[in-house]
Parts: C-alpha cells; sequence; structure tokens
C-alpha cells in the first residue's frame, strides 16, 4: 500500500511533540513522592482518592491505577501525607521528603463499617485545581450503584442522569451525547472496543456492573489520546480481584442471577464475573409485548500479575469478555434475533523510579449479529466485525508539574454487512484496512491557576481509502481567577471510519448492523466547542454550566430515495447542535442533593432536507436525593422530565397483498398494513417525567452480607407515550408503576 505524507500536517504533529522534550529543573530543595493507593482487605487500587499534604494544603488524585505523583514538595521539613476515599477511613503519615529524590509512598487503607457511603469530611483540601478536564465525568461502581435504578443497576442507565446525555426510551440503555447519534459512542473494556455494547433489544449494557472499578465518561473536546469516534468515549477499567482472601458474591433480580468469584493467585489475582437471564416475563413486561422468548448472557475473566523481583513496578494483566443474546420465536411469523461479543486482551503497565508511565495493550474484539426474518416483514440482516488492534501509551511527568504524553496505535478491521434494503434488495458490504495513528500532547501544568493541553491525533493511514493524512488537533484549558472559580475551555477536531446503519423512520429500532464506511462516502467528521464555569462556593456545595457547539460533516444516512440497483444505499449528511448545560451538587453528612438542566438543539440535513433527530429534546434534567439513613440502610428518589421527542407521523394505511404466504383458501387473511408517512419527525411526543424510588439495606453477618433492594419505577404511573404503533395507530405508553427486587449475598 503506498501512503503519500501531507508535509504540513506532519510538521505541526511534529511541533507539538517537541514541547514535551522542554523541561524545567528545580532547585536542589525540592524533591518528589509517587505511590499506589489501594484497599486493605482486598489489595484492589482505589481510583479518584485524594492524596494531600496538610502543611502545603495541596494534593493530587490518584489515577485508574490507584497511582499518584506529587512534585515540588519542599525537602527536609516534616510532612504530614493524608489519603482520604469515600467510604473509608482516612490514613495519615508522617514524612520528610530527601532533596532532589522521590519518595515512595503505598497506603493501604481500611473501609468504614460504620458510615460506608458516607462522605468523610477531611477539611479544606486544595487540589491542583488546573486539570484541563472540561466534559469528563469520571465514575466509580460506587457512584454507579447510589444512582436510582429500574429492574438491575446498569451503567449507561446511569450515563443518562449526565447532563447533555439523552435516551429515547425509559425501556433502553442507548445513549444520544449532544445531540450526536448512538454509533458516534465508543465504549472500552480494559482498552478493547466493545461494538455492540447492549442486552435485550437495547435495554441493558453487556457490562454488568459486578465487573466495574472505575469509568471516565467523556461528553465531548476529549483529548488525542482518544479517538476513532466522534461523540464520546466510556472508558471503563474492570476489577482486578482480591489479592488478600478468596471471595465470592451471588445476586438475583426479577430478570437474571449473576456470581462473582475473585482471589490471589501468586504475585497477582483473578476475577470472574457471571451473569444470566432466567426470566423473560419482566422483558415482556419492559416492552409491552407479553412473554418474550428472550435469553441472554455475559462473563469476564481478568488475571493481574506483579512480581517485584521480575520487573519492579509493572502490572500484566489478561482479560477476556463474552456476550450472547438470542430471540428465538416458535412463531415463524415473527423474526428472530441473535448477536455476541468476544474480547481477548492483554496489557502492560509499568512505573519507573524516574516519573514515566507507560502501558501497552493488545486486543482482539469480534462482533456478530444476525435478524432472521423467518416469514415476518422483518428484514434480513448478517452483520460480522473484528478489530486487532495495538495500542501503545506513555506519560512523563516534570518536576514544574508539566506532563508529556504520546504513543501509536496499529488496528486492522474487516466488516461484513448483508442486509435487505427498504426496496426488498439484498444489500452487501464487505470490506478491510488497518490504521496507523500516532497521538501526541504537552499539559502545561506549572501554575496552580492555570492548565493548557494541546494535543494532535495523526492518521498515517485509513480503513477506508478516503481517510489518510488526516489529522485531529485539540486543545482545552483551565484557568482559576479565584479557588472557588475555574473557567475551563476545549476544542477539537474528530473523525470515524465505521457506522451503524440507522433508519430514522424506524419507531423503535431493534438492531442497527455495523459498517465500515464505504469508500465511495466521506468520513464522518466533527469539530467541538465547549466552554464553562465551575463554582465552589463551599466545600460541600458544587455548580457547574458549560456550553457546547458541535459541527458535523458527512455523516452517514440511508438513500431513502434509492430506485435502482447501481444507486448507493448510503449518502452522506451534515448536522449541528449546541446548547447550555447546568449542574447542582450539595452533599451534607449522610445526604446528597443534585440536579442537572440541559437546554438543547439539535439538526441533521440530508439531501438538503433539514430535520430534528429522533432523540432531539429541547429541555431536559433531574433531581436525585441520596441519603445514607445508617444501620445498613439507605434510600434515593429521582425525577425525570423532559419535552417530547420528534416523531414522523403516518399521514394514512393501506393494505397490501402477502402474495408469497398466498393461502388461496383465505385469501383475506393475508394483507399486510402499510402506513404512509409524512415529513420526518415533523411532530413531538407529549412531554415525559417520571418519578422512581429505592431503598437497600445490608445485612452484616459474621460469614458475609446479605443485600436487599428494592425498587418502584414511576411510583405515580404516570402515562409516558412511546410511540404509535402504525398498523393500528394505537398507543403504546412507557414504563408504568413497577416495582422489583433485588437480592445480592456476599462471602
Amino acid at each position: 500500500m503506498k501512503v503519500k505524507i501531507n508535509i504540513k500536517k506532519t510538521v505541526f504533529f511534529l511541533l507539538v511533540s517537541i514541547l514535551g522534550f522542554c523541561n524545567t529543573v528545580l532547585p536542589q530543595s525540592y524533591g518528589r513522592i509517587r505511590g499506589f493507593v489501594t484497599d486493605s482487605l482486598s489489595g484492589e487500587s482505589l481510583f479518584l482518592a485524594n492524596v494531600y499534604i496538610k502543611e502545603l494544603s495541596i494534593g493530587t488524585t490518584t489515577n485508574e491505577h490507584g497511582y499518584f505523583y506529587l512534585t515540588k514538595v519542599p525537602a527536609q521539613k516534616k510532612l504530614t501525607l493524608t489519603v482520604s476515599y469515600l467510604g473509608y477511613v482516612s490514613k495519615s503519615e508522617k514524612l520528610v521528603v530527601p532533596p532532589n529524590k522521590t519518595l515512595l509512598v503505598n497506603f493501604e487503607i481500611s473501609p468504614n463499617p460504620v458510615q460506608l457511603g458516607a462522605i468523610e469530611k477531611v477539611g479544606k483540601i486544595k487540589t491542583r485545581g488546573n486539570e484541563t478536564d472540561i466534559g469528563l465525568q469520571k465514575l466509580s461502581i460506587r457512584n454507579i450503584k447510589a444512582l436510582p435504578h429500574g429492574v438491575e443497576t446498569d451503567l449507561f442507565k446511569a450515563l443518562q442522569f449526565v447532563s447533555g446525555v439523552n435516551f429515547t426510551a425509559d425501556v433502553s440503555a442507548k445513549y444520544y451525547v449532544r445531540g450526536s447519534d448512538n454509533n458516534q459512542n465508543l465504549v472500552l473494556l480494559n482498552g478493547a472496543t466493545i461494538y455492540n455494547p447492549f442486552h435485550a433489544l437495547g435495554l441493558f449494557s453487556v457490562i454488568d456492573p459486578e465487573m466495574i472499578k472505575d469509568v471516565k465518561f467523556y461528553k465531548g473536546g476529549f483529548t488525542s489520546e482518544y479517538g476513532e469516534r466522534i461523540s464520546s468515549v466510556t472508558d471503563v477499567i474492570t476489577i482486578d480481584g482480591n489479592r488478600n482472601n478468596y471471595g465470592a458474591k451471588a445476586s438475583l433480580s426479577m430478570l437474571t442471577a449473576k456470581l462473582l468469584l475473585e482471589g490471589p493467585i501468586p504475585y497477582g489475582s483473578f476475577a470472574i464475573t457471571g451473569r444470566k437471564s432466567h426470566s423473560s416475563r419482566i422483558l415482556g413486561k419492559l416492552l409491552n409485548k407479553g412473554r418474550l422468548p428472550f435469553d441472554f448472557y455475559d462473563a469476564s475473566v481478568k488475571i493481574n500479575y506483579s512480581n517485584p523481583d521480575f520487573i519492579p513496578g509493572a502490572k500484566f494483566v489478561a482479560h477476556f469478555f463474552t456476550s450472547g443474546d438470542m430471540l428465538k420465536n416458535s412463531n415463524l411469523l415473527k423474526e428472530n434475533f441473535f448477536w455476541s461479543n468476544n474480547i481477548f486482551g492483554f496489557s502492560w503497565f509499568e512505573v519507573f523510579k524516574f516519573p514515566l508511565i507507560f502501558e501497552l495493550n493488545v486486543s482482539v474484539s469480534d462482533f456478530k449479529g444476525e435478524v432472521n426474518p423467518n416469514e415476518s416483514t422483518a428484514r434480513l440482516i448478517k452483520n460480522k466485525l473484528r478489530e486487532i488492534s495495538l495500542n501503545y501509551r506513555f506519560n512523563y511527568l516534570y518536576d514544574n508539574n508539566d506532563e508529556f504524553s504520546g504513543g501509536l496505535k496499529v488496528f486492522t478491521l474487516v466488516g461484513n454487512l448483508t442486509y435487505e434494503n427498504n426496496f426488498g434488495g439484498i444489500s452487501s458490504f464487505n470490506d478491510r484496512g488497518a490504521n496507523f495513528v500516532l497521538f501526541t500532547k504537552y499539559k502545561y501544568l506549572r501554575f496552580k491557576n492555570f492548565g493548557i493541553d494541546i494535543g494532535a491525533r495523526y492518521n498515517f493511514t485509513s480503513v477506508s481509502s478516503s481517510g489518510n493524512n488526516y489529522l485531529e488537533p485539540r486543545i482545552s484549558f483551565t484557568y482559576k481567577p479565584a479557588d472557588a472559580i475555574s473557567i475551563k475551555g476545549a476544542w477539537g477536531k474528530y473523525r470515524q471510519e465505521i457506522t451503524t446503519i440507522s433508519d430514522e423512520n424506524e419507531v423503535v429500532s431493534l438492531f442497527e448492523p455495523y459498517v465500515i464506511v464505504p469508500n465511495y462516502l466521506k468520513l464522518p467528521k466533527a469539530v467541538h466547542y465547549s466552554f464553562g464555569i465551575e463554582i465552589t462556593p463551599f466545600n460541600n456545595w458544587n455548580i457547574k454550566s458549560e456550553v457546547y457547539y458541535k459541527k458535523l460533516s458527512d455523516i452517514t444516512a440511508i438513500n431513502d430515495s434509492k430506485k435502482y440497483d447501481w444507486e448507493n444505499d448510503l449518502i452522506n449528511g451534515n448536522g449541528e447542535s449546541y446548547g447550555l448545560e447546568l449542574n447542582s451538587n450539595l452533599n451534607y453528612s449522610n445526604f446528597n442533593l443534585s440536579a442537572s438542566y440541559t437546554l438543547a438543539y439539535a439538526y441533521k440535513q440530508v439531501k438538503g432536507w433539514l430535520y430534528y433527530p429522533r432523540y432531539d429534546s429541547r429541555h431536559y434534567g433531574n433531581i436525585i436525593a441520596e441519603i445514607n439513613l445508617g444501620k445498613g440502610w439507605k434510600t434515593s428518589l429521582s425525577w425525570t422530565f423532559k419535552t417530547g421527542l420528534p416523531f414522523t407521523p403516518a399521514t394514512a394505511r393501506y393494505y397490501k397483498l402477502a402474495l408469497n404466504d398466498l393461502d388461496y383458501l383465505n385469501v383475506l387473511s393475508h394483507y399486510i398494513p402499510f402506513s404512509v408517512l409524512g415529513d420526518r419527525n415533523i411532530k413531538r411526543l407529549p412531554n415525559y417525567h417520571r418519578l422512581d424510588f429505592s431503598v437497600s439495606k445490608t445485612f452484616r453477618f459474621s460469614f458475609g452480607e446479605l443485600l436487599l433492594d428494592v425498587n418502584i419505577i414511576n411510583v405515580y404511573n404516570r402515562e409516558n407515550l412511546f410511540y404509535f404503533d402504525r398498523s393500528t395507530g394505537e398507543k403504546v405508553n412507557m414504563l408504568p408503576f413497577l416495582p422489583t427486587v433485588n437480592i445480592g449475598f456476599k462471602l
């Protein structure tokens, strides 16, 4: 393959990289502190633990590996280093840092058995505060489980509580970020891509919450280490498993049965999770379809190895994930569904004695999906996708707090799709290709009140031949004019090489197959602009406001006007979205109150026709109250509101004779209803609102814990309109008043 190099874009990329070699040497009177924070009982690393020096009122937080690093610490002075974490007992250590040396300090902290889940008061902590993190939402499994949930706790359902994230139905886990399609969201599991991250026709995530350690969710403006999507990134890291003791946890809901096994191995640990549906009755209630013959499962295995005698500071991880869904109808007049994910991965993470971190990830991600129409009116779909990826990243921390990072990603993608188009013809997409990407960034963090991140991704090659030599520059900044005020902004360019075939005219989208963007189309691209202000008037009260604008170009759409076989099935379109997001969080002792509001506008334009996409809602938000009642009791209440979503009305209806299924003895019984549609998404559904309630109790015994969790969905039984059945004109509502129960036991 012959590749042409764009000199101007390459020079720009190299200039960003050269910034990384700038360094500032500190006087001999300063030193550094680094280390890891872990759970004393399980040995699990703790993400977002606070690490601070009391005498200096400075600090930082741990990364996803539990690692922290403090620079420019005064040498030869008695200092107190303290670590605190949600639901854990704080721990302090007296120390003296030697001049121009790095002191290694590891912390093991214990869970607080009395006030588990409470926010511990640790005084006024002044962390660096100049992190360029606009649009980033960091979640731990504690955050996810604390949010109200319906039938089961679910990661993507939790994301729907984030401002700027919308959903089209309360029975769906699909999420739409800042006016973009669901196929523009990247989902990573331990660095590997999950291509179809949904169970049960989109009702739940395939990622069992029991396997989650932490989540980084970028709703816009994400920096140069992430690519391949133009809207958002959900980066999930799974638990390592207990390094000290063997343990098990089992739980049962009205939908699934789950099991978690974990324990130590020589110089490491393992964690195994499994989930299996056991009843289709609750799915029938969720989808208003009676009993559904639906069956799904997911399982994960993670093995960690860290031997200081082998490679000091290194950690090796092998992981495997699988999921499968099957809906098999005995009635031949109904379609069957099947899809699966299989992921294998290996990673090597290492921290050196000098402030350098590197990580290598190798993974294989397979996806298969199929819709067998039988004798129904559904369309045939057969879909396969395989990605083989190698991703290398490094991060160097300077004594002046600046950071230089970069890396490369090489991946191959093979896609196969066969499907029945709108006119009954069979279309096929078969493509393969490879991409070689370099990325780099420099974080200028030497001033406490100002930080800036300048970076870029450069695509030397592309899976699609139309995407070679494409530069994605990105920049984000933070400025603190006062301790309680932060001003943040971001700008960047993004593109992606894979999409789904999504029909805007479908009332309920059951399955959207993946396809590599054909060579006859331009690759979808986006430009992000965002600006925000964060105010912390008190230690326990935080207020955030962000405005954003997103310009979308060359997004893929179905060619609805196709008449001949030689015409393309897909065409390019454009779009834009903009809005305002407001967030407030108040925490007082064992009570937490949060509220969010989003004012949003989204548009699509295909073949000169401008319309609202199906996920466009002008106003939406929620209020969440959480209370830790003590003695194992917790409760939460959430209220969600949004204005109506667009839909395409049916202006007329007719019946068509089904010749293929013709029964000559009973001709009149073989007419299929068809609708004549009006202008796309010209009408809107009524406003949506819903109140949910949950209460849980943890019973502790000498041999383990028992958790009882009761949830009530739609407390006041609001009749939220889901859609109009086009064959009958009947109104179909979303979830009614629905109580659910979950039981869990942990050894």
